[in-house]
């Protein structure tokens, strides 16, 4: 947890790529190897237009070695671990299932279609 939280903090305050510029990059998850050699870091990206997700993991795939070293400066670890950075979509998932259901609910609450009594289809009390 710890490891995500200082990633997080390193490429939002220290990495200045710009093809991280008007993304909002988010460190979703870490998973840190027993022997604390390797690090997957999740990566989740909002915003950057429609190349904006491959854009930022080559921005931070550039970066990565900057990255290590803040991190060892930073996080006190036997052995600083080296980083790959995976797209994680399950951010994006979850704003396009909220979406899809507020539209199901505007339709349930919107009522019976014109032409269609509430005799007709299934009441929302039953």
């Amino acid at each position: 947890m710890e490891v995500q939280r200082e990633l997080s903090e390193i490429i939002r305050t220290q990495v200045k790529d710009p093809r991280l510029k008007g993304a909002m990059v988010t460190v979703t998850g870490a998973e840190v190897s027993p022997d604390l050699k390797y690090c997957k870091a999740y990566i989740s990206v909002l915003g950057g237009g429609p190349d904006g997700r491959s854009e930022v993991l080559a921005g931070l795939k550039n970066a990565v070695g900057f990255i290590r070293r803040e991190l060892a400066t930073r996080v006190n670890l036997r052995n600083t671990p080296e980083i790959t950075f995976v797209a994680d979509s399950s951010i994006e998932y979850g704003v396009n299932m909220t979406r899809l259901i507020e539209d199901v609910t505007k339709d349930l609450k919107s009522g019976p279609e014109e032409g269609e009594s509430a005799e007709d289809g299934e009441s929302a009390e039953e």
